[in-house]
């Protein structure tokens, strides 16, 4: 299987060439001020510029309105914009018609097999999908509340938190948009969660940084060798 990789949440040069000797199919690019990955949208185009054309960009928001969107595509041109809040399939129509070349990855959080389903609901709307382990309970899945400390202090955002879900949930499912696995993914464990699920594209950001918000380039290297193998 030819798996392809995205390491998400880079925020530093060093980090981009990490991921681009490494063999990263995409890179991602985080705009979200409550994520320790948020990153100027300048800066963001700087690091942006130094990727190869092999290697696709995806700028990920949260619940953005029309004038974040327009700021994005006039200074990034992002191959892919990766919606990772509470977007409802309208919504995501809005964007496709005020945005006609727009490519979208919608994030579906995963409590169990019913929000995988649900995914069904963006088949027409998306053009790729990425299953991430929910953040919180089903009764707290508002992505506005996503900065609240958990004990410890430590913010809960809409992903990055280290989090997984079972991978069996997505095993045997043939689903008509491409999809990314993503959440609590680590060079440990990404062979597994390939073999279990049977995901053609993986994503990663908390599972490849020596602290957090931090990207470690041995464990970009790790990971890629270990998911691409």
């Amino acid at each position: 299987m030819n798996v392809k990789v995205k390491i998400c949440g880079l925020n530093d040069e060093a980090a981009v060439q990490a991921a681009i000797k490494a063999g990263a199919d995409f890179a991602g690019f985080v705009f979200y001020p409550g994520s320790p990955r948020h990153i100027a949208l300048k800066r963001a185009a700087e690091l942006n510029a130094l990727l190869p054309p092999r290697i696709k960009s995806a700028s990920v928001l949260v619940d953005p309105d029309d004038a974040l969107l327009a700021e994005v595509r006039s200074i990034l041109k992002p191959d892919y914009v990766q919606l990772h809040g509470n977007e409802t399939p309208r919504r995501l129509r809005e964007i496709k018609k005020t945005f006609p070349n727009i490519k979208i990855i919608k994030a579906i959080s995963v409590h169990g097999g019913d929000d995988v389903a649900q995914a069904g609901m963006f088949y027409d709307c998306a053009d790729m999908l990425m299953f991430d382990a929910a953040s919180f309970p089903a009764e707290r899945s508002d992505a506005l509340e996503s900065c609240r400390p958990r004990e410890g202090g430590d913010p809960v955002l809409p992903g990055g938190n280290g989090l997984a879900f079972d991978w069996v949930l997505l095993a045997r499912r043939e689903l008509p948009l491409p999809w990314f696995l993503s959440g609590g993914l680590t060079p440990e464990n990404v062979a597994d969660a390939i073999r279990i699920s049977g995901a053609g594209m993986i994503d990663v950001s908390s599972g490849v940084e020596r602290e957090r918000g931090v990207k470690d380039a041995s464990l970009i290297e790790a990971f890629i060798k270990a998911a691409k193998t």
